[in-house]
């Protein structure tokens, strides 16, 4: 029987604690992300960003605490990356992991394929599908682009999109975007955001990692700040400005946290 939490959270991260060795890279993590909340994490680098990116994608099992996606509490004991997307959790990186040379229709079913009733690959089915997510979904028109264009001939927020609304298909309840906008160009930037509103507008929840903390603040509803492995900080949109943001992240930079403790 399966422990529920209830459906208020898409996500929830109890007393979470990592140790590699003697090192303990995430300490006492207690997150909640709701059912139709996008939350930014921000840290500066060797907060435990990706230590915790890595735990929720199976990727790390913690060392101790709890783990609860859409209600319902995870199994850690058989926790990995194919279990993550059974829980309904699922993850867009900056290297985009998208197949270069594929088609898009195929890359939106990599992995989950659709089967007739031969046991084959039904593609009349998948070329459907991805046609109704590029268009509805993520808002794909003109330019040419069809299910059968390779993702090299798409521009890089292009293929974010293509990222996205895989994960919006496939009925995540979480939807974690790690750095999606690393070395794209302000037009490109824009287009990733847009679909992250889209994320919103569709009712999902979603992390976002970024160090832009202009796009963060702009498609955020809440922030979580990380220092050193542990939340230092959880701050709702409406309570901070973008300038008191970048403040408060510089005072911790600079050694608030040494201060407070000294």
């Amino acid at each position: 029987m399966v422990e529920s939490s209830g459906n208020e959270f898409a996500l929830r991260m109890v007393n979470i604690e990592k140790y590699f060795g003697p090192v303990r890279a995430l300490k006492n993590i207690n997150l909640e992300v709701g059912s139709n909340e996008i939350v930014g994490l921000i840290g500066d680098n060797g907060a435990g960003k990706s230590t915790m990116v890595k735990i929720l994608t199976g990727v790390f099992l913690p060392t101790s605490g709890e783990l609860w996606v859409g209600g319902r509490k995870v199994d850690l004991s058989s926790y990995n990356v194919k279990r993550a997307h059974e829980y309904g959790l699922e993850t867009v990186y900056q290297d985009k992991s998208l197949g270069e040379k594929q088609a898009l229709w195929r890359n939106f079913f990599i992995g989950r394929q659709i089967a007739n009733r031969f046991g084959f690959i039904d593609v009349k089915k998948e070329k459907e599908i991805a046609s109704e997510i590029m268009l509805n979904t993520i808002g794909f028109r003109g330019r040419g682009i069809t299910v059968d264009s390779k993702v090299n001939k798409l521009s890089g927020g292009e293929r974010q999109g293509v990222a996205i609304g895989r994960a919006m298909h496939f009925e995540a309840e979480i939807i974690v975007l790690d750095e999606p906008t690393v070395a794209l160009s302000l037009k490109e930037v824009r287009k990733v955001l847009n679909f992250v509103h889209q994320i919103k507008a569709a009712g999902k929840a979603c992390i976002y990692i970024s160090h832009s903390l202009a796009d963060v603040y702009e498609i955020s509803d809440r922030f979580v700040v990380l220092d050193r492995g542990e939340v230092v900080a959880n701050i709702v949109k409406k309570d901070i400005g973008l300038k008191e943001l970048d403040e408060f992240l510089l005072d911790y930079a600079h050694g608030l946290k040494d201060r407070e403790e000294s």
